[in-house]
């Protein structure tokens, strides 16, 4: 039973309950000797956090990692990585109310389905809190990356109807100054506007509201992708659609290629001294399931968070009418967190990937 355990030569394995004493991740095959900033690790975590803003969840964690194995004198050992990051302010009174009731839409039947138990406080397992440890062997991944030059950007695109203008002529450096500059992590000071406001409405009105999240990928070689069943986007897909909540993911033209013409849709190549380059990028730079050398792009959906604070009709584990509401602290719309998650995810695949093509061919 793999199920808790993501790639194949940049493994992770991540454990832990909402509302048991921590969460962690072991990473096991990252290179020996590759510089580990703590500091970075710790900052990427604060992006993730909950309580940073009025329009997250108020439940207050410091996420302060602590390094169990794996690292020395400030660097990599070869050795397993293990991580861990304490629970500090669970309230598990708050999910009594719903001990033996099903949450609409949230996974408390599907794990009584399969385990014949559940954790009823914060969701255990299923909750979004596990994706704190996915982070935090995100940022490692990107430190192995960025010695390799890739680099990975994502902002917040949508919240409900409401979408961000294309920002491709930005560079990275200067859409994460745009980013980090509102609670929304949107690169469009604009939009985020229009965003915090509709977020605030929805939050007063104790309901919830999905987004979308798009992330670019620059200087990613030519040659990361595995036939037939690892394409890369493949490998991309599962991980965003690993992430709670996220019900789409689309790279490239994506569901708008499905309108264009052969002869609008290819990418024409143009004749360069180096790597061939593209005229366009309706690919989203992985042709084949390989990469092409151009920007990777994807974007990912995230449904509406599944706890409100209305009256919901629902059943008990007997199978009886129950009704319910929502307690407790819960974010009114996930993406302004969920940004960082979603460049972890990314992370992982291209370390994973970038190890694996090592092996492809003898130089």
């Amino acid at each position: 039973m793999a199920g808790n355990t993501f790639g194949q030569l940049f493994k992770i394995t991540t454990f832990g309950e909402s509302h048991g004493p921590a969460i962690g991740v072991i990473i096991d095959g990252c290179p020996s000797q590759l510089p580990i900033d703590l500091e970075y690790i710790q900052s990427e975590l604060a992006k993730r956090k909950p309580g940073q803003s009025r329009i997250t969840t108020q439940r207050k964690e410091s996420d302060t990692v602590q390094v169990l194995s794996g690292i020395f004198e400030g660097k990599s050992t070869g050795t397993p990585i293990s991580l861990l990051i304490p629970n500090e302010d669970h309230r598990s009174k708050d999910y009594e109310h719903n001990k033996d009731v099903y949450r609409p839409s949230h996974a408390d039947y599907t794990y009584d389905a399969k385990y014949g138990i559940r954790d009823h406080r914060g969701g255990g397992r299923s909750s979004a809190r596990e994706t704190a440890a996915r982070v935090a062997a995100g940022a490692i991944a990107k430190l192995l990356l960025k010695a390799h030059g890739i680099e990975i950007f994502a902002h917040v695109s949508a919240v409900g109807k409401i979408n961000a203008p294309n920002l491709e002529d930005l560079s990275i450096g200067e859409l994460l100054a745009l980013r980090e500059d509102n609670i929304v992590r949107c690169a469009d000071p604009a939009t985020a506007k229009q965003m915090i406001e509709c977020i605030d409405e929805i939050r007063k009105d104790g309901d919830t509201i999905g987004g979308k999240i798009s992330c670019m990928i620059q200087n990613c070689p030519a040659g990361l992708g595995e036939p037939v069943f690892d394409k890369l986007h493949a490998d991309l897909g599962k991980a965003m659609l690993s992430i709670n909540a996220v019900h789409g993911f689309e790279y490239g033209s994506g569901f708008t290629g499905s309108e264009m013409k052969g002869s609008e849709h290819n990418d024409i190549f143009l004749p360069t001294a180096a790597a061939p380059k593209t005229l366009t990028n309706y690919s989203g730079g992985i042709q084949g399931g390989i990469s092409n050398g151009m920007e990777i792009n994807f974007t990912v959906a995230f449904k509406p968070v599944a706890t409100i604070m209305h009256n919901q009709q629902t059943v008990n584990a007997a199978g009886e009418a129950a009704e319910i509401k929502g307690k407790g602290r819960h974010d009114p719309c996930v993406v302004p967190r969920a940004v960082v998650i979603v460049e972890a995810m990314a992370a992982l695949v291209l370390a994973d990937q970038l190890l694996r093509s090592k092996t492809n061919k003898l130089d």
